[in-house]
């Protein structure tokens, strides 16, 4: 049977992503005209597949190649290859590493205490704002997910981390912008992102002399477990960088939409203090193990994760034939993941875009396939960071909403749009203020 979808155009398909402002409603435009399995031509990719049925999706779980071409603009910050599109036989070590790491408890917990001071200097800032002035969640949000990562991946070593934050800046931007063919501004742009680069690997490199020069093993430590794996410098620099870029929009991306969603819900929010109320009483941040039990406050979280993913798409390539329901995928074939439109498929997601933490207890979750809620992708190639990012999101929102109301603030229009991840194009500007006035 043959899969329906869009007529080919000469431009690849280019014209019609931008008409929809974006790949990511693209795909919603194309799923809700043709149904859960649509072919459809994707820049850098010659045929692809997107599949919006969690059911359907199942029979792709197991693929673990990305498409090269999807990818290449990731190659100028890998110095041993692509990390992004490494063969399986490379990539299912180096995961494993990654997730000894990044999933671990002992990781988190070495971590906390430094992640909640970086939560609460921000809380005190925003509490201090003058006569309530908005303030522009994304951006303050995002910096403050780059400080935690930078952190953590730089195992606390003594590292100016403005500077870190400032650099990987410089180069995310240039490289965003030749992904989206963003004209240059400056013409000495690109060579400022080289330097940064450059400044960027070689405080990785001075990172790495220490644990070896101290003889540091530190499995809860990025570094230091990439080091004791006997990684070469290179790979340990590349690990680094891309751990920064998969981390460092992403959770403050997906806290941001949380308090958007939160501050146009009041009865919502209302009940997270509450619960905050109940766990952490007179105290103004929660521990570790706190986590656990604001079982509401994780609801809220995914929710928001549903309606607005951080990652709204991923991609895979098929290396041999695979059957997928009714259709015939050939070997070779770019299998796209549409995670918002799975988030948003009136199958499994009644309303699908009304915001309902309620879809998140576990009566309700033991109703639903297993891959109706992607956030962080399927497969082997899912987010080696998911369990840290969850962590690192529910304790920003856990010191945030213990002490602080957020309301939106007048006139302004939120609207999602896509910049490698689900960005506001004009920010978040919401009103703050403490939740004892």
């Amino acid at each position: 049977m043959r899969i329906p979808g869009p007529e080919r155009q000469e431009d690849g398909g280019l014209s019609a992503v931008a008409a929809a402002c974006g790949l990511h409603r693209y795909q919603l435009h194309l799923h809700e005209a043709y149904g859960p399995v649509v072919r459809f031509q994707l820049p850098g990719a010659e045929t692809a597949v997107s599949v919006a049925d969690p059911v359907l999706l199942e029979a792709t779980a197991h693929l673990d190649t990305r498409p090269e071409k999807l990818f290449a603009f990731l190659d100028p910050l890998c110095e041993a290859g692509n990390l992004q599109v490494l063969p399986a036989d490379e990539h299912t070590p180096w995961r494993r590493l990654l997730l000894s790491v990044l999933a671990g408890r002992p990781a988190h917990e070495r971590h906390f205490a430094r992640f909640t001071e970086l939560a609460q200097e921000l809380a005190d800032r925003w509490a201090g704002q003058i006569d309530g002035e908005p303030v522009d969640l994304q951006q303050e949000l995002t910096a403050l997910s780059l400080r935690m990562i930078c952190g953590f991946a730089l195992g606390g070593a003594e590292t100016d981390t403005d500077r870190v934050v400032a650099a990987f800046e410089e180069v995310l931007t240039e490289h965003l912008g030749r992904l989206y063919q963003v004209p240059r501004a400056d013409p000495r742009s690109a060579e400022r992102a080289e330097a940064a680069l450059a400044y960027l690997r070689a405080t990785v490199d001075r990172v790495v002399a220490a644990h070896r020069s101290g003889g540091r093993t530190d499995r809860s430590d990025l570094i230091g477990a990439l080091v004791e794996a006997g990684q070469s410098p290179a790979r340990i620099r590349d690990t680094v960088m891309v751990t920064l870029l998969a981390a460092h929009h992403t959770t403050g991306v997906a806290v941001s939409w949380t308090l958007h969603l939160l501050g146009r819900h009041p009865d919502v929010a209302d009940r997270v203090a509450a619960e905050l109320d109940q766990v952490l009483g007179e105290r103004a941040t929660p521990d570790y193990g706190d986590l656990r039990r604001l079982t509401y406050l994780d609801m809220v979280l995914k929710e928001s994760m549903r309606l607005f993913p951080p990652g709204p798409y991923g991609a895979r390539e098929t290396t041999e034939d695979l059957v997928l329901g009714p259709y015939e995928i050939p070997a070779g074939t770019t299998v796209f993941y549409p995670f918002w439109a799975v988030h948003l498929n009136p199958e499994h997601w009644p309303e699908p875009e009304r915001f309902d933490p309620e879809r998140f207890t576990p009566q309700e979750v033991a109703k639903r396939p297993r891959l109706a809620y992607v956030p962080f992708g399927i497969g082997p190639r899912s987010c080696e960071g998911a369990a840290l990012a969850t962590v690192e999101a529910q304790l920003v929102l856990a010191v945030l909403l213990k002490r602080l109301h957020f309301r939106p603030a007048p006139g302004h229009e939120v609207t999602p749009v896509e910049r490698f991840v689900l960005w506001a194009r004009d920010g978040i500007r919401m009103r703050v203020r403490p939740r004892d006035l």
